[in-house]
């Protein structure tokens, strides 16, 4: 038999090959790897490590089977319209819907599948709990596989919301809001009145959608933002409120009835109650799940380590629910958790030596200062930037939102249907709200970008405290530096000489290409534009930032949409940047066949369009072609058939590339060629052109 631990350690290593397995296997490859795992049980199962490995395939397929669930979804709801029952989970109130699809031709789902509806309006009003009979289009949430970009598709598969919809058609089967509807409401008509009522409300119901965009830029510059959800920390808050009035209610009891039981119960009870008020979001039911078995281990009667109820409790998560691997929330609630356990293990703090008055608030700055400097590598890695006022901002934040403004809110709504007593803490809860928000608006703007050079950089705090522990600095000095050292080498790394590199960029519809060499960057596109946002807001000043490159020139294939919806946000963002296109249009460096020019010691020479060229849209596509040692790249953006074969017939001598990128149609006498070696085309999901 294998120990508790050691089952953990496998279920995490089993879902761990969903983070990196570029395809999924099929269902009939997941079966065979079970057969095979059940075959090396029968014959090998007295081997030690073959029952572990068995245990391992076992594991993994499990959760190869979930995801693959997910995906064959994918196929059956986004092939065609479907008319399904849905519970609304959560909504606005107007536009933005979501729900679960619980029903398919008279067949309940389980799990039911998470849609959400954006610009939807329905018939009548909406709120959490109704049951609708709906005809829906359903698409698949399609992520920017971009690296140092956020992935779409890979939060929305965390948060078990697999799918965009379009209502077609819409009944209402009943109108009866559930309960935490009817107190969301109540609340925010309780509030409405109120300057803070969208903290109000994300922090009472972890609805975040009127909070303004000046609230989340404060508390993204001061490393607040965590507050604004009600996750692990509002949940085990809750929890631990529940333990101590039960320890309260144990004072009045006879000894014969005082035991740890009881506590353990209401405790749980209280946070499985803040669970839903939380709308049963996946971040707070997953700590649910892990306090669940905490409780377990402790009514074991068994003496568990940290380390083990921390392994234990990520195991149990992640065996529930497989993709929760995923979940950015997950490895960061995790390794906050690793974090402090090492922190209280190696750096004790020494309390003989601190007054017992300022005790509560050196216990304070101790905590912070361990989950500050501990969890900069993962936020490195995840937002690419740290707090630099985060330290400060939280020593006060936390503590009063945690155990004034948090309680405040609780209390508004267990007294909301006594309005004049309610009304009496919702006024309290909003300006407790007035003071915490005017002192971080006061400090700093802390947000420091930072690119991928300080991935090795950020664990300083933790190979420090190791070489303080052992006493490297003495002993093996040289060891200590070199290891410091080699944390640097991004910083001091020079690229090859000679060396450049072309990235086609991930935008989805649309097109945007990158040819970088020493540091610096030209760009070909800039992707697309939809209200609200653009392709370089939302994939390429994110991917030139975190890569350390600076954008020089911009060359516009065309005029349309999709190829030159990010030029604006780009020149905002770096507004020395050059621009060459054949538009003719102000400050645009002209792009016409027989230019000539080198960048960063690359040859680039143009072949399409000529100067007289009187057409427009995609025909006038600037058509490049980029040379270096050896190798030459045509960028021939959006160009047609017929102006290929007008240029074949008058430049086929300069037409020889080795790849040739675009995103539209390509003449076969065109790209086939004896030096052609690649061709790039740009598609995005679901593109019908």
């Amino acid at each position: 038999m294998f120990s508790i631990a050691a089952v953990s350690g496998a279920v995490l290593i089993s879902a761990f090959p969903l983070l990196w397995l570029p395809v999924i296997p099929e269902q009939k490859d997941i079966l065979l790897l079970l057969a095979a795992a059940l075959a090396l049980a029968v014959f090998l199962s007295r081997v030690a490590w073959v029952r572990y490995l068995v245990l391992c395939l076992l594991l993994l397929s499990w959760s190869l089977l979930s995801a693959r669930q997910m995906l064959d979804m994918f196929s059956v709801f986004g092939e065609k319209p479907l008319t399904v029952q849905v519970k609304i989970t959560r909504s606005d109130g107007d536009k933005r819907h979501e729900l679960r699809v619980v029903k398919l031709d008279g067949r309940y789902l389980f799990p039911a599948p998470g849609v959400v509806l954006r610009n939807s309006e329905l018939p009548v009003p909406v709120c959490e709990g109704q049951t609708w009979l709906m005809t829906l289009r359903l698409r698949p949430v399609h992520g920017r596989l971009n690296e140092g970009v956020f992935d779409g598709q890979r939060y929305a598969l965390s948060q078990m919301l697999p799918f965009n919809g379009r209502v077609l058609k819409a009944t209402q089967l009943s109108d009866s809001c559930n309960l935490r509807g009817k107190w969301l409401e109540q609340a925010k008509s309780a509030t409405a009145h109120l300057p803070w009522q969208g903290v109000i409300i994300a922090l009472g119901f972890g609805e975040r959608i009127d909070v303004s965009a000046d609230v989340k830029k404060i508390m993204l510059d001061t490393g607040t933002a965590h507050l604004m959800a009600i996750s692990g920390l509002h949940i085990a808050l809750a929890g631990g409120i529940g333990l101590l009035f039960a320890r309260a209610v144990q004072f009045c009891l006879p000894t014969p009835m005082i035991g740890f039981r009881f506590p353990l119960l209401v405790s749980f009870s209280v946070a499985l109650f803040y669970t839903w008020l939380s709308g049963m979001n996946p971040p707070a039911v997953r700590t649910l799940v892990g306090m669940g078995i905490w409780a377990i281990l402790r009514l074991s009667s068994r003496k568990w380590s940290s380390w083990d109820v921390l392994l234990c409790c990520a195991s149990g998560i992640v065996l529930s629910e497989p993709m929760a691997i995923l979940s950015e929330s997950l490895w960061l609630s995790a390794l906050a958790v690793c974090g402090l356990i090492f922190w209280y293990q190696w750096v004790p703090l020494p309390r003989r030596a601190i007054n017992r008055w300022l005790r509560p608030f050196a216990d304070l700055l101790y905590l912070q200062t361990g989950i500050t400097l501990l969890l900069i590598p993962l936020q490195v890695v995840l937002f690419h930037g740290i707090s630099l006022t985060s330290l400060a901002a939280n020593l006060f934040a936390v503590p009063w939102i945690t155990f004034v403004s948090v309680p405040l809110i609780l209390a508004g709504m267990v007294f909301g249907e006594v309005p004049s007593i309610g009304q009496v803490f919702w006024s309290l809860a909003d300006k407790s709200l007035v003071g915490v928000f005017a002192l971080l608006a006061g400090l700093p703007e802390g947000w420091k970008e930072l690119d991928r050079r300080y991935q090795f950089l950020a664990f300083i705090a933790w190979w420090a405290i190791v070489i303080w522990r052992f006493g490297f600095w003495r002993s093996s000095s040289a060891t200590a530096a070199t290891v410091l050292l080699l944390m640097t080498f991004p910083f001091w790394r020079k690229p090859e000489a000679n060396s450049w590199a072309v990235h086609m960029l991930d935008v989805g519809h649309g097109l945007a290409m990158v040819i970088e060499r020493e540091g610096k960057a030209l760009l070909y596109d800039t992707g697309n534009a939809w209200p609200g946002g653009d392709a370089a807001k939302s994939v390429i000043i994110p991917w030139l930032k975190w890569r350390n490159l600076q954008p020089e020139w911009v060359i516009i294939s065309h005029e349309h949409l999709d190829h030159i919806g990010g030029l604006k946000s780009l020149k905002h963002q770096w507004p020395a940047l050059s621009i060459r296109s054949a538009l003719r249009w102000e400050e645009h460096e002209p792009c016409f066949r027989g230019q000539q020019w080198a960048w960063q010691g690359i040859q680039f020479e143009v072949l399409w369009p000529p100067e007289e060229y009187e057409g427009s849209g995609n025909n006038r596509s600037c058509v490049v072609k980029v040379s270096h040692g050896g190798f030459s790249l045509m960028l021939t953006g959006d160009l047609e058939a017929s102006a290929e074969l007008t240029m074949l017939r008058k430049r086929w001598q300069t037409l020889e590339a080795n790849v040739f990128t675009g995103s539209s149609s390509w003449e076969p006498k065109f790209v086939q060629r004896p030096s052609t070696e690649s061709r790039f085309r740009q598609r995005g999901a679901g593109f019908s052109f």
